[in-house]
């Protein structure tokens, strides 16, 4: 970085004008300041000063190469503070992706915590349902609810379960039915993120059942398919989180409560690091701490 310390050096000089001035705010003495610009200016072939014995004066060729440089400078440096406060644990920039429902009932709070104990990282929040590409999108890190991971490939960190139950609206066909075989196909309703059909496996302990919902309807956000179960419009599969509120003001019930698919996993995944940056880990082991009181409190 030598390199970089003449140019720095160089730039103050062309701004101040004064060697000694410089020296102060480099911490250095005017002799180090005159050999490191000296220096530069037989590396370059190029007198870049006219000293006097009151002050120093940038050369028209002086002028000209401050002038070209400065922008690129700027650049430099604030990629270099970016680069240092990135592998610092309390400060730096976090890009998160995290799915809709969840990403709008439990990351303000989540959020409101993490930043009282961490006030000088700064949050970034994309919420879609899609798993993106984590490097190609730039995201530091990506919560997620799914089965468990099968690509031994992914970095990944498991949370918690995360417990799904069916539900429709009291007083509906589908609410009566006493087996997964008896729910009318069109009436199931599918979860995809890409909007198309979603098989549930059901299984009361003995026996398993596939049923394969959203022939009719399907959607990729679970509030949407809750809010049509409540409206009537058949039965969905769904994590309690997002059903809670509907079960406790009677807008749904459960439905075969005693066949279970199942149970989802809330996982972290990352880009491929060797080692999780500070500021990373840092969340990261916020949120692990915290989530499971959090989810339980939504239900």
């Amino acid at each position: 970085m030598s390199e970089l310390r003449a140019l720095r050096t160089f730039l103050l000089a062309t701004e101040k004008r004064n060697f000694a001035q410089v020296a102060r705010e480099l911490d250095m003495t005017p002799a180090a300041v005159t050999r490191i610009i000296a220096a530069l200016e037989s590396e370059l072939g190029v007198q870049l000063f006219v000293r006097t014995t009151r002050q120093v004066s940038p050369t028209s060729d002086g002028a000209v190469f401050a002038a070209r440089i400065e922008p690129a400078m700027q650049a430099l440096e604030s990629a270099l503070t970016e680069l240092n406060n990135a592998h610092k644990a309390d400060e730096g920039r976090l890009r998160i992706n995290a799915p809709m429902s969840f990403g709008q009932r439990v990351l303000p709070q989540i959020m409101g915590s993490f930043r009282e104990s961490y006030p000088k990282i700064d949050i970034e929040i994309s919420l879609t349902d899609q798993l993106l590409d984590m490097v190609g999108e730039e995201f530091d890190l990506a919560i997620r609810i799914s089965e468990p991971p099968s690509n031994k490939f992914t970095i990944w960190r498991k949370i918690c379960q995360i417990n799904r139950i069916l539900v429709a609206a009291p007083g509906s066909a589908c609410a009566s039915v006493n087996h997964p075989n008896k729910l009318p196909a069109d009436a199931c309703l599918g979860y995809n993120f890409e909007s198309r059909r979603e098989s549930w496996q059901l299984s009361d302990g003995h026996v398993s059942v596939n049923i394969l919902a959203g022939r009719a309807v399907s959607s990729n956000n679970g509030d949407v398919l809750a809010n049509m179960a409540a409206d009537g419009l058949g039965v969905a599969l769904l994590p309690e989180f997002i059903v809670a509120e509907c079960l406790r003001s009677g807008r749904l019930v459960p439905v075969l409560s005693e066949w279970k698919p199942p149970q989802l996993w809330l996982t972290l995944y990352y880009p491929p690091y060797q080692k999780l940056p500070p500021r990373i880990a840092a969340f990261s082991n916020f949120f692990e701490r915290e989530i499971p009181r959090l989810v339980t409190a939504l239900v």
